[in-house]
């Protein structure tokens, strides 16, 4: 049996295909099998993905019908994994040679940790680093991330994933499939914080490690799930529920309270006044929020002001433009 399983869960990618697969097919630690899973993508990915099979360590696993869920196909890479460490190597990112070398060492070496994870770089559609993946959560501790840790997991639920989700990309990490399974996989109901939930839930059966040198490239483009999902306040929603399900088992420090609301202040508002946002939806967030929060309403009349503000500002630029064009004509 091999060591590791590597998922490679694809959908409409085929334009990072061959750069993703092949960095996976040229790491240094060489005893893994690649599982290739394709959502019925529309475009020239199945023809690409069986290009590899040639090589005796890659399955292929093609969906008739799309499933509509990045983390149904996770779990089905995991049910059809043989190895005992897994990596889900997004189709989208690519990765240093010697990243599942680093990864799976911290895993032989130390049986308590769950999951061990790298620093990210962040890049663009076509392939430009604009910084680490870490940025976006530095208000947690601006130096943290530039140096190797391993830390309890209870403790790093309470301190972080209660505040954001710390572990950015699925990409950046190797786990053990034993512990995947025993918290009952990802939840396939959420759309995208499945992976949020996911690290929490694995972090409260022990350990993580956390490796500072950045062995992994997640692409941002418009095309992603995230992306294109912003705008409809699920992200939100999701986020808010999994903080609820982390808030159920940990009791945060009033320091983490503070962080806490402050964080999550800065997305859900918005959500709220946001005219894409569907009724319902925007009930539940508030909802939801209020059980974290007991000055959300304040938060809300707020960023409904600075909407407002906004918005004047914009039409009165509008105007300004129109009445120098005219001032310009003959």
């Amino acid at each position: 049996m091999p060591s590791v399983s590597v998922i490679v869960p694809n959908y409409n990618h085929a334009r990072f295909l061959r750069q993703r697969v092949d960095s996976v097919l040229g790491q240094t630690f060489q005893d893994f099998e690649l599982i290739l899973l394709d959502d019925c993508s529309s475009d020239e990915s199945q023809s690409i993905l069986r290009g590899y099979t040639v090589d005796p360590r890659v399955r292929i696993e093609f969906n008739e019908e799309n499933s509509g869920s990045t983390f149904k196909q996770w779990n089905k890479g995991v049910r059809l994994a043989r190895g005992e460490y897994i990596w889900i190597a997004e189709s989208d990112d690519h990765a240093d040679a010697r990243l599942l070398e680093r990864l799976v060492t911290v895993l032989d070496d130390e049986p308590e940790v769950t999951l061990a994870h790298c620093r990210s770089w962040q890049i663009s559609e076509d392939g430009q680093r604009n910084g680490f993946m870490d940025m976006y959560f530095r208000f947690l501790d601006a130096h943290r991330w530039t140096v190797d840790f391993m830390a309890d997991g209870r403790e790093e639920c309470r301190s972080s994933f209660l505040c954001t989700n710390p572990v950015p990309n699925a990409s950046a990490v190797v786990f053990r499939k034993a512990i995947y399974e025993r918290v009952g996989g990802a939840d396939e109901n959420l759309r995208l914080c499945g992976d949020w939930k996911l690290w929490a839930a694995m972090a409260f059966e022990g350990k993580i490690a956390y490796l500072s040198e950045p062995l992994n490239y997640h692409r941002t483009h418009d095309e992603s799930v995230r992306s294109k999902s912003n705008r409809t306040g699920l992200d939100s929603a999701e986020a808010l529920q999994v903080i609820r399900g982390i808030l159920g088992r940990v009791t945060p420090t009033e320091a983490v309270w503070e962080t806490l609301r402050w964080s999550a202040g800065m997305y859900w508002p918005w959500a709220i006044v946001s005219l894409h946002v569907p009724v319902g939806l925007k009930l539940a967030i508030l909802r939801d929020a209020r059980a974290i929060d007991p000055h959300a309403m304040r938060r809300v009349f707020r960023t409904a002001l600075t909407a407002a503000r906004l918005k004047l500002v914009k039409e009165f630029r509008l105007v300004r433009q129109r009445f120098e064009a005219r001032q310009r004509q003959p």
